[in-house]
This record gives structure tokens, sequence and C-alpha cells, in this order.
């Protein structure tokens, strides 16, 4: 019996819709994230090109520059994903809702199946677009109001980082960019990758999407005692029983003190965080050992793999056998639409 031919390898071509006025931060943000990843045989995993909607040339920032776009429109008909950008000179996409005749020539150059993704205010042009009717999404907590209204039909939550709803996925304002493209990296290939690429951006590796989009002590007061012991102290013993008392008496304040403060610094509260970070402690154990679904789901600290099962499977959208089968084998099928966070599990 003759042996099949390897496939061809092609890396997921992502495309970067510049429009004018565009933030330059955010515009290189696809480009920095998904640039990086790499295979084992060191090929890069993504092809990472921007268009825009006219000819190539100049495009207009926020900034006191121009930049030069080297791809027409035309470019996105060979995207796998479509990023779009956040931009302060929308026009009637921000003033009334519709696209402009150049828009909607732009986005019918886009296969039917492409993943489209915005950040911050660039989830007016999905919207103008018709793409994100009767679903959820999420943009700048600024922005929030005004979008809602110019789109009722829209499901809009200003408390999070961002929303992914399968091939449609939303972040909220500037560095919430970073954590949806590593997200979509994750989701693509798995934890190990995007850690990778957070390691070499210097950047916290994972912000779930749940995430409050504003904290209100995002740096303590040096005067002010922190949560930050507690939650190393917890990293390390999340195998164990953990209880909301135990995290507290490591900073020496009450329960009630304890909570608050640390919902003021990190966003959520200690029962998310300490859950979020044992589903990414079982990710990782289900991408890089052969441990079985019980050992993993002890040494991740759900005690059971039926508990595991369901925490990965509210998180997630998947089941650990089958996101150990997708990232082991380097599928990258993982779909599964996530917008809030995992359960909180202390009280």
């Amino acid at each position: 019996m003759s042996r099949q031919p390897e496939p061809e390898f092609r890396p997921h071509r992502v495309v970067v819709l510049a429009l004018d006025g565009l933030l330059p931060f955010e515009l290189g943000i696809p480009h920095r994230i998904f640039g990086r990843p790499r295979d084992a045989e060191g090929r890069l995993l993504y092809d990472v090109v921007t268009c825009s909607v006219r000819p190539p040339g100049p495009v207009d920032t926020d900034a006191d520059f121009a930049i030069h776009v080297p791809n027409g429109p035309e470019i996105l008909a060979t995207a796998d994903t479509v990023i779009v950008p956040a931009s302060y000179e929308l026009g009637p996409v921000f003033e009334d809702g519709v696209l402009t005749p150049e828009l909607a020539a732009a986005f019918a150059h886009i296969r039917p199946g492409t993943r489209l993704a915005s950040i911050c205010t660039g989830v007016y042009v999905l919207a103008a677009a018709g793409l994100l009717d009767g679903r959820p999404a999420t943009t700048h907590w600024a922005e929030a109001e005004r979008f809602q209204e110019l789109f009722p039909q829209i499901e809009v939550d200003a408390d999070v980082l961002f929303i992914d709803d399968g091939d449609v996925l939303t972040s909220a304002g500037v560095a919430a960019g970073i954590d949806l493209c590593l997200h979509m990296v994750r989701r693509d290939h798995g934890t190990a990758v995007a850690n990778d690429v957070a390691r070499r951006t210097v950047v916290p590796p994972h912000r779930d999407g749940g995430q409050a989009q504003y904290i209100h002590r995002p740096v303590p007061d040096p005067q002010v005692a922190t949560t930050t012991a507690a939650r190393a102290w917890a990293l390390g013993r999340l195998h164990e029983p953990l209880q909301l008392r135990d995290m507290a008496e490591q900073e020496a304040m009450s329960v009630r003190t304890f909570t608050r403060r640390f919902r003021e610094e990190v966003g959520v509260s200690p029962g998310q965080w300490l859950t979020q970070q044992r589903v990414e402690r079982a990710r990782h154990l289900l991408e890089s050992t052969d441990l079985s679904m019980d050992q993993v789901a002890t040494n991740a600290g759900f005690g059971t793999a039926q508990s595991m099962r369901q925490h990965l499977q509210t998180a997630l959208g998947v089941t650990p056998t089958g996101y150990r089968r997708t990232f082991r084998t380097g599928t990258g099928a993982n779909t599964a639409s996530v917008r809030y966070g995992p359960v909180d599990t202390l009280n």
C-alpha cells in the first residue's frame, strides 16, 4: 500500500485591515503576536499581512505620521483570519452604523468561514457589516454605551477584556488586543505556544476574557497591603484543597478585606482567579504529559476527573479528552466559544 504524501505546509494567514485614523500601537499588536509562533521545525505558523480599503499607498494614523500599506483590499480574499484594529476616523460607520462604499467593497472579498476579530473600536466595522447581529460583543468601556445605542441588536458586555464567539471575536481597548491575539494563538496551537509568545513579548501569558476591563487598584499604594504573596503562595499549592481563609491568612487580612482587596487588584474574585489558574495548569498537563485524566485532575487541584471535565467544559467549551486530542496532535481545531471566566469555587 503506497504511503499518502504529507499535505503541503501552509501557515495560517492573518490579514490586518488598516483604516485611516488607526492607532499605530493596535495595528502592531497582531504583527507582534502572530508574527512569533513557530512549529517544531522552526516554520512560522502564521503569515501576517496588512491591507487597506484602497490600492497600496499611505494610510493616515492618529499620530503625526502616516504608514505605507503594501496591499489593497483584494488580499482579504486570501485571509484565514481578518483583524480590524481601532480607528478614530470611521465616519458614517461610527456616526450612523453603516459601512462606507470602500469598506463594503473590501468586506465583499472576505470568504465565508473566515475568522473575524476586532480590537477596541474596530468592533464598529464588524457591527456595521451586520456580522454581530444577535451576538455578544465588547469594546472599550468608554465606548460601550454609545455602541449599544447605535447597535441595539448586539448584546454588548463592557465588563470583559474580550469575547470569543467562535468565528467572531471582539476585544476591549488597547492592551486587551494583546490578550485577544494570545487567546487566538492559544486556541489554535495550545498554551505552550501562546506562553512562549507571551514570554518573548514580556506580557502576562493569560488574562481570562471574563476579567474586568477596569481594575480599581492596578498599581497598589506602597503604604497598603497587597494580595501578591497570597497569589504566589496559592500557585505553589494548586493541587491542595485551598480555602479562601487560607489565602487571606497569608496576608494577615480578614476574609472580607482580602476579598475586596483581591478584586480591586486583580479584577476578579479569588475563587475565579484560582479556578483560572487550575484550568491553565490542566491545559498545560494535557498538552505536555501522558498523565491520566485522574492524575491531571489531582495535580491541577480539581480532585476528580469529573470535576475537571465540568470546569474545562465551562471555561473552554471542550472536554479534557477533546482538548488533549486537539493539542497533542497539533490540529488546532478548538473553536470553543468563550465569553465569561470560569465559575467561582470559593465563598
